[in-house]
């Protein structure tokens, strides 16, 4: 490869390759092996280097790169999500979660909010891309990782799986001709229903199998998630009890309908790729500036409907037997994704009593049971707590999801379900190995930004974010119990020193910020 390249790369969004720099050339690279998908000219040579560190579907990062990109910059970006292995060391050199962060050589200019400060001071910014022009790359600058390095993906896209054997037993029954519309008294009909025991006859009539086993099955029938008793009870009966497959559901979650064949697979390596999945196609449509999302255009695409056929996958999940780690990283995943998909179908929430339907009406099916936004929330991780303007708990003891909610509330999931900072923390697919320090950079992350964590030292004041209020029992029994949580948990830096300062002070006031509930459709 040549010494300087006359193009840049870009990553393809509609393509889901592992690809993640972008270089807007000529700039000397020796020894990277990179690949040219688009070629375009840029006016502007360095012998120095711009670094962006980034990960897909990040807004704050689309704004960084696209006013890059309007000063004629060239820049390599560094995608998180596929060098992992740079996490490390871009904390330790900025002192910060989030991302993006933009280094020119060895200066570090934070993030994007830094650079458009720093753009507005022309002397500054003048001096500092004449710096990247005439020096070369110093030793102490970043340096960008091996491409070789990166973490190959899979082609979620094409998605293949071992087949479940009750699939069969499924279509047999269906052309049985005993699922049927069932009276039950006078006023109840189950629809689409079979009773216990016109199963098991089929069963063993069709199957030349003994009743014993045929109720076996009828019972696996239901623990994989294919079927389930009409009043939701768990166990198999020989008897004029009447049962329903999943599909024959009248519900309105977004992933009703036909089933999956699939044999399930572990919870946090379905969520896991059902939310990447959902990003990239966000990201596709994510506008350049970064303040916009297609929603529109997501939902006439391709791709998106390969995402609906695999959340189809989510109704047979086996969840009830997760760990707690596994329960954390699938929940966040799949909460963020039917927020993204919602928004698509439905389109996003405006006003409060929108915002309240969407909550408590959107849901998938997963594990055999619905969802809802407010349910995987409140109801899961959070240990089964009443949520904001809930009079109850989400589940009763009798509710079958009350055995799948966290036995003890994780606080560190109302940094991960939503991305409420100014900068993103640097993962946004969160998996069952690295669950707790993903959580924890997701914390430190929102706490860096000031609209997580506002301290005004010369009034005395603390402003913190509404979903510290709203959520105050996850934190703590007061306000103060609240600020010394933030201590414990916001990263090293000038504002943690500023808190610990106020608090040994014992003279401060702790108010909450307006939260801002604009969209980005």
């Amino acid at each position: 490869m040549n010494n300087y390249l006359n193009s840049f790369v870009v990553w393809l969004s509609g393509s889901y390759s592992w690809l993640t720099y972008k270089i807007f050339l000529p700039v000397q690279l020796p020894g990277l092996d990179l690949t040219i998908v688009d070629q375009r000219r840029s006016d502007m040579e360095l012998k120095g280097r711009v670094l962006v560190y980034s990960i897909t579907g990040c807004p704050h990062c689309m704004r960084a790169k696209n006013t890059l990109q309007e000063h004629n910059i060239p820049y390599i970006d560094i995608n998180l999500d596929n060098f992992p292995q740079c996490r490390d060391d871009v904390k330790t050199r900025t002192g910060r979660s989030t991302v993006p962060q933009i280094f020119f050589n060895a200066t570090h200019v934070g993030g994007n909010d830094d650079l458009e400060k720093l753009i507005t001071d022309k002397p500054s910014f003048a001096a500092l891309v004449k710096e990247v022009q005439d020096n070369e790359v110093p030793s102490s600058a970043p340096q960008p990782p091996d491409p070789s390095s990166a973490v190959k993906e899979t082609d979620l896209s094409g998605f293949t799986c071992e087949l479940d054997e009750y699939a069969q037993l499924v279509k047999d029954l269906r052309a049985s001709g005993i699922i049927k519309d069932n009276r039950k008294g006078i006023l109840t009909v189950h629809k689409n229903s079979f009773s216990g025991k016109e199963f098991v006859d089929w069963i063993v009539k069709t199957k030349e199998l003994d009743r014993s086993v045929a109720i076996e099955m009828g019972q696996a029938l239901i623990d994989k998630h294919f079927g389930h008793n009409v009043k939701s009870q768990e166990t198999f009966q020989d008897a004029d009890v009447y049962y329903r497959l999943l599909d024959d559901d009248e519900t309105e979650a977004l992933n009703s309908g036909t089933m999956s064949d699939c044999e399930p697979r572990p919870a946090g390596e379905v969520g896991e790729d059902i939310r990447k999945l959902i990003l990239k196609i966000y990201n596709v449509f994510l506008s350049k500036d970064g303040r916009r999302v297609n929603y529109k255009g997501i939902s006439t695409s391709s791709e998106f409907e390969v995402y609906k056929t695999r959340t189809k996958e989510l109704q047979r999940v086996q969840v009830a037997t997760a760990s707690r780690e596994e329960k954390l990283a699938f929940f966040i995943n799949i909460y963020n994704a039917l927020v993204v998909h919602a928004n698509v179908v439905l389109g996003p929430p405006k006003g409060l009593w929108q915002r309240y339907k969407f909550f408590n009406t959107v849901k998938y099916i997963i594990g055999g049971h619905s969802y809802s936004l407010q349910d995987i929330e409140n109801g899961v991780l959070r240990g089964n707590r009443k949520g904001v303007g809930m009079f109850t708990k989400p589940f009763s003891k009798s509710d079958p999801r009350f055995k799948i909610a966290l036995e003890k509330h994780e606080p560190l999931i109302h940094f991960a379900l939503v991305c409420g900072a100014k900068s993103c923390p640097p993962i946004k697919t969160y998996s069952v190995e690295h669950i707790y320090g993903e959580l924890k950079s997701a914390a430190e992350a929102f706490l860096e930004g000031d609209d997580g964590v506002f301290v005004d030292m010369n009034k005395k004041q603390i402003k913190l974010s509404k979903i510290l209020d709203w959520y105050q029992e996850d934190f703590g029994k007061n306000k103060e119990e609240v600020v010394q949580w933030i201590i414990v948990h916001i990263a090293e830096g000038k504002k943690k020193e500023q808190l610990k300062e106020l608090v040994a002070g014992k003279n401060y006031k702790v108010s909450y910020l307006e939260y801002n509930w604009g969209t980005n459709d």
